[in-house]
């Protein structure tokens, strides 16, 4: 698989407006324990059904070997909430990271990432990430929406940061949006970015506080699963272009902004065994291509019917019209009972029972 975007912990440093997720805020005392413990019970089971390479065949690159293309060396991106937070940092992120490069280290290998807001990043921190073979560090935090780093107001944290990266060994990572790029530095790289403008997240996900807020400015053109971090080739995990998100519990998401049903739990079952149950189904099928408005063609919903779903009014009392509203409400009214099916007898081929799953907040 190429990439895996994976949430360690609910727990974070801050409570921004515009974030997609309520659940990402700061924990205290038997709250915060509750969290990291149960990133701490969740890990290894994870890790055991990710796939047995992140290795992948670049489409890109046709070749003459047996499989046609070049493999390449896929990655792992850990995020939270805030994965540099106290005490998560110790107790959920280095035994990640050292688990991780233990199990890919004879088989391919794998790139590992975080994302941090950059205000808890040390010196000390940077060293003992390199030492746990850490390949890049998104500073995530560089918009307006973090309280601090509006407008000019985070140049000197760029700049400190700058400096702490050139005196641990980090280069600048240069090209924006290219992945690939990191196999080309020997040594870890990072780079910076937020919701701004420029950014693919710009527009704001209409999820979790953002949504609360009245943030979102997607309309119905603006297609976040029809791009990466969206369900865009989610189902093809054997080639280049494939990703899905998984949160803290192990539920498997085909896209960063969380469908309103999770499509499995990791801590249960193999990732690959997930997505590949999923192959030929029209409604997954049309989020692979990155349709959504298609999800509902075998179940009565044609596409005039989707968009007119897609419509609703935001927490502010404005008119609003996304395609995730639409898949929200596909989810809710017809598909969240058929995935549980299909989970139910992945389940039993292997022996496992199992409640149902919570659908997501």
């Amino acid at each position: 698989m190429e990439s895996v975007y994976w949430v360690l912990n609910w727990a974070c440093h801050r409570k921004c407006t515009h974030c997609y997720e309520n659940r990402f805020r700061p924990y205290v005392r038997d709250a915060l324990e509750e969290v990291v413990r149960e990133s701490e019970e969740a890990f290894p089971k994870i890790i055991a059904n990710l796939p047995e390479r992140m290795t992948y065949l670049d489409l890109a690159s046709p070749d003459d070997s047996p499989a046609g293309y070049t493999q390449k060396r896929g990655r792992i991106i850990m995020a939270g909430g805030e994965v540099l937070v106290d005490p998560v940092r110790e107790r959920v992120l280095y035994p990640v990271l050292e688990t991780l490069n233990a199990k890919y280290r004879n088989k391919g290998g794998v790139d590992i990432s975080i994302q941090t807001t950059g205000d808890l990043v040390t010196e000390k921190i940077l060293e003992e990430l390199r030492e746990r073979g850490i390949r890049m560090i998104a500073i995530s935090g560089m918009d307006d929406f973090h309280v601090g780093m509006e407008g000019d107001k985070r140049k000197p944290l760029i700049k400190k940061l700058h400096e702490m990266f050139a005196k641990t060994g980090y280069a600048e990572h240069s090209t924006r949006g290219n992945f690939g790029e990191w196999q080309k530095n020997d040594g870890p790289t990072y780079l910076f970015f937020g919701a701004t403008e420029d950014e693919w997240i710009g527009k704001i996900w209409p999820r979790g506080r953002a949504w609360d807020n009245g943030l979102s400015r997607a309309t119905i053109k603006d297609n976040f699963c029809n791009a990466w971090s969206g369900g865009l080739n989610f189902l093809n995990h054997k080639y280049s272009g494939s990703e899905v998100s998984i949160d803290p519990q192990g539920d498997v998401f085909p896209c960063c902004l969380k469908t309103k049903a999770p499509i499995g739990n990791v801590t249960e079952e193999k990732l690959t065994d997930i997505l590949d149950s999923l192959v030929g189904h029209p409604a997954f099928e049309a989020i692979n291509m990155g349709h959504p408005e298609r999800m509902g063609l075998s179940h009565g919903w044609d596409t005039d019917t989707f968009y007119e779903k897609s419509k609703t009014t935001d927490p502010k009392g404005n008119p609003y019209r996304n395609l995730c509203i639409g898949c929200d409400k596909f989810h809710e009214e017809v598909l969240a009972p058929v995935i549980e099916d299909i989970r139910q007898e992945r389940l039993r081929a292997i022996g496992v029972t199992s409640g149902p799953l919570v659908a997501a907040e």
